[in-house]
């Protein structure tokens, strides 16, 4: 990983004077990215500076590259995991300079021009000075993994990793695009695909886009773009069985991950309870590959904590559960500083998580300097059709993801949208929708892979790429190898269900080299799912702190005041103060992070080379059967709320629940008699059958037999409704009063 930069001027004149002081405060920004070694180069209309963490060859591969006769200069940011095979085709008596997996880049142009990309496996950020043709070529990866930025007028083009380090530049703009940001689905949850570019957040900032190579002439700026691959569709005339398909897929996985796991350097691994980091792990060959996890009050519910220690003591490696108790939250710079590093308002539970886990192998293991990670499998083998299906099978999961190609075509009419809005069934065709939009889809699970790999790169390879080069850690992603994303769009639509409903291509793949139980462990939630309540209230804990200090700094600019209702984002805080949602929860925050970005913009952050450090990191050490260590566990990381087996509780009087036949799973929670509170079975699953059964005269424990649940499953929830007011503590009876039960009971008699 390395952070990559510089100026040009686009109007056949040369950089000036300040120049130099630029490109050195490019390099102050940048420099968490590369501690190792730092350059610049000035010459005539371009600046280049460059900062570097050595993962391959740390002796040498400095950069920028430049060829023997001085015509070509490039720098770099990323890995090229083929180089060596890529350095076997080019012409005899091409000499490579450097042991860096970069350098052959700048060899391929010269033979290939732009072609230059066609073959490399990898992912990577690049910027090419090309003196003879007078262009400058910015490129990126197929997912772009790898970040690279810009701002450009009519006189000059600025580049950088980050977007914070072209806001080093006085001359670049620094407003948030409230509108554009607005709007977007990824921010605002819109269930629809979208095929728009990706969001940068600022006004006059723009992201070369993913498997695109922009070409910049300097004399008059005129810009040509070149893209050099896109997701392939379905292969329906292949003739391949079902079997070759998941034969192939698994050689192509254990391909990617050991390309993945080749470093100079020490690496380690994000492990979660499901079957893809399981399967990096498994297929990396990394002898003693440390893993972490994260361990909090949701991950501990929704059992993912457990698998992932049962997947690291499956597979003898050593694992760290990072231990995330309920009183840890961000404080208000704590969360700043976090958001200022990721630049997107999209800032969350996930990354704080993440970037945490992160300080932590740092921390642990300072020589530490990449992670492999299991990010991205989800998204092209099938793991999000559960989800979509809605508790329905494939035929389920295609429908409703045709419902969402639809909506995106009645986006440009929505007048027609009225003709699907019918109890039953729509009675118009689809196709109709599509036809209005001057589109045509015959295939909505390939738009469905189109908007995957929009949000992937708005989304996943953007954080994931932060959060690890905050600590000097870059993040590698095995599932994004294109050759294996090719594989799983190609499949032929007779085999989808087959292989891509529930990631099957990925579990058949991975028989006889991970055990069973992982195999069939169902998708594990990383920090939502059972317990979520426990991560949400913790985060509105965070933005109630200081008498809300986050909230106010973020409502205080006069930009953020002429978009927000400064007066129901106040009291959307309180309400959720008292029952927090997971949808009021991120909706919230992602205005407050909007507002904060303004914030900062206006008045720059130090570079988070100077940062302080945040309080130490512990583990919670588990030594052997997960079951053994429960209850510490349990005591460790979940609220201490004073609640009890042996304590009763029942309803106000005041409250009364209720629900429609039409949807049994939805209850209304009515004081004196109206709706206050609406609880779904499938977010709050021990909600409504816990108040059901509360009863005054009888223990805790009783009651969470009757229904079905645990006291660690019950006791968030349980407190949410008492600080609510919708439940009361009794008191016990006296001692001599009780009424024994069980066998005690009989013995009585």
């Amino acid at each position: 990983m390395c952070g990559i930069s510089g100026v040009a001027r686009i109007d056949g004149t040369h950089l000036g004077d300040g120049a130099g002081a630029l490109l050195t405060e490019l390099v102050r920004v940048l420099s968490h990215r590369g501690p190792d070694d730092e350059r610049t180069l000035q010459d005539g209309p371009v600046g280049l500076a460059f900062t570097r963490l050595s993962l391959v060859d740390p002796a040498d591969g400095g950069q920028p590259f430049v060829s023997d006769d001085g015509s070509l200069v490039l720098i770099a940011n990323g890995e090229i995991y083929n180089h060596r095979e890529l350095e076997a085709t080019l012409p005899a008596g091409t000499r490579m300079r450097t042991g860096s997996d970069c350098e052959v880049l700048m060899h391929l142009y010269r033979r290939d021009g732009l072609r230059f990309l066609d073959q490399v496996n990898g992912m990577f950020a690049v910027v090419l000075w090309d003196k003879a043709r007078d262009r400058i070529l910015l490129c990126r990866d197929r997912f772009g993994i790898k970040p690279l930025y810009y701002h450009r007028d009519r006189e000059r083009l600025l580049f950088a990793s980050e977007i914070k380090a072209l806001f080093s530049d006085p001359a670049t703009p620094r407003r948030l695009d409230w509108i554009r940001s607005l709007a977007d689905y990824g921010l605002n949850s819109t269930p629809s695909f979208t095929h728009d570019p990706v969001v940068t957040w600022f006004e006059d900032i723009d992201l070369v886009p993913a498997a695109t190579i922009m070409c910049i002439g300097l004399r008059d700026g005129s810009t040509t773009t070149h893209q050099y691959w896109s997701l392939p569709g379905a292969d329906d005339a292949s003739d391949a069985s079902d079997e070759e398909y998941v034969t192939e897929y698994r050689e192509l996985l254990a391909a990617s991950v050991r390309d993945c796991a080749t470093a100079d350097t020490e690496l380690g691994l994000f492990l979660s309870g499901g079957i893809d980091s399981a399967a990096v792990a498994a297929l990396s060959g990394y002898e003693g590959l440390p893993t972490f996890s994260a361990l909090t009050a949701a991950t501990l519910l929704n059992r993912d904590a457990e698998g992932s220690h049962r997947t690291a003591r499956g597979l003898g490696l050593p694992h760290h559960q990072v231990l995330f108790p309920a009183e840890r939250i961000p404080d208000v710079a704590e969360w700043k500083r976090l958001l200022w590093l990721l630049e997107s308002p999209l800032c969350g539970p996930e990354q704080f998580y993440k970037y945490e886990l992160h300080r932590f192998a740092k921390q642990t293991y300072p020589e530490l300097r990449g992670m492999l990670l299991g990010a991205a499998s989800d998204e092209f083998n099938g793991g999000y059709s559960p989800g979509y299906a809605v508790g329905g099978d494939w035929q389920d999961f295609t429908r409703n993801i045709s419902a969402l190609a639809r909506r995106q075509s009645l986006d440009g009419r929505p007048q027609l949208g009225q003709w699907w809005d019918t109890p039953d069934a729509p009675l118009l065709r689809d196709e109709v929708a599509h036809a209005a939009a001057g589109r045509r889809i015959d295939d909505p699970y390939a738009e469905f892979l189109r908007w995957k790999h929009r949000s992937i790169q708005q989304y996943n390879v953007w954080h994931e790429d932060r959060t690890a080069a905050g600590n000097g850690i870059e993040a590698r992603v095995p599932f994004l190898d294109h050759r294996l994303v090719e594989l799983s769009a190609s499949i032929p639509r007779r085999w989808r269900e087959a292989l891509l409903w529930n990631k099957n291509i990925l579990r058949r793949a991975m028989v006889g080299i991970l055990p069973q139980e992982v195999l069939d462990r169902p998708k594990m939630p990383f920090y939502i799912g059972e317990g979520a309540s426990h991560t949400y209230r913790a985060f509105v804990r965070m933005l109630e702190q200081d008498n809300g200090a986050l909230v106010e700094e973020a409502l205080s600019s006069e930009r953020a005041r002429e978009f927000v209702d400064t007066a129901a984002v106040r009291n959307e805080l309180a309400r959720l103060a008292k029952q927090p949602d997971t949808a009021g929860v991120e909706s919230l925050l992602r205005i407050v992070n909007l507002g904060l970005l303004e914030r900062m913009t206006a008045d720059l952050p130090a570079p988070p080379i100077e940062w302080s450090a945040g309080p130490k990191l512990l583990e919670l050490p588990v030594y052997d059967e997960w079951e053994t260590h429960a209850q510490d566990i349990a005591d460790r990381v979940l609220d201490s709320t004073g609640i009890t087996p042996d304590g009763r509780y029942r309803l106000s009087e005041d409250v009364l629940l209720t629900h429609t036949p039409a949807d049994p799973g939805t209850w209304y929670v009515l004081v004196s008699g109206t709706c206050e509170f609406v609880l779904d079975d499938r977010e709050e699953p021990v909600g409504a059958a816990l108040l059901l059964a509360l009863g005054g005269d009888r223990p805790l424990s009783d009651v969470l037999f009757d229904a079905g649940c645990t006291l660690a499953e019950a006791t968030s929830f349980l407190e949410q409704a008492l600080e609510a007011g919708l439940v009361e503590a009794v008191p016990s009876p006296p001692a001599a009063a009780r009424v024994p039960s069980g066998a005690a009971a009989a013995a009585h008699s």
